[in-house]
């Protein structure tokens, strides 16, 4: 389990990285702004005894940018080993065991048709 947390937190830093330095600037060309987190809406102007109220939908975008596409390459890597899990299994066996209703019944018919041969032979 160990193994897992520390791949998971390599995993993070890397689709991080992707995201701030490639699918980021590739979506600010479309936005116009480089920096998502830069984007807000001013609610309440500062003024010299308080801050600025601002609404920082930025900062939630690039969350939302990060979890799809953290979303897609975890899906791409677990379909990945699904398909080599299928590809690696036995298939030598593949033959379904006939249930005995019908095994007896093909044996009925067998022998019906073996006794009406012999009647028709006599």
């Amino acid at each position: 389990m160990a193994i897992g947390i520390i791949v998971g937190t390599a995993f993070n830093a890397i689709v991080s990285s992707m995201v701030a330095d490639i699918v980021t600037p590739l979506l600010s060309l479309i936005v116009g702004e480089v920096e998502f987190k830069n984007l807000a809406i001013i609610l309440v102007e500062a003024t010299d005894d308080k801050a600025a109220i601002t609404l920082k939908y930025g900062v939630f975008l690039q969350k939302i940018f990060d979890f799809i596409i953290i979303a897609l390459v975890a899906f791409g890597v677990i379909k990945g080993m699904n398909n080599l899990k299928t590809k690696s299994e036995d298939v030598k066996e593949t033959k379904v065991a006939t249930p005995k209703d019908i095994q007896l019944l093909t044996e009925i018919r067998d022998a019906l048709v073996e006794q009406k041969s012999m009647e028709q032979n006599k």
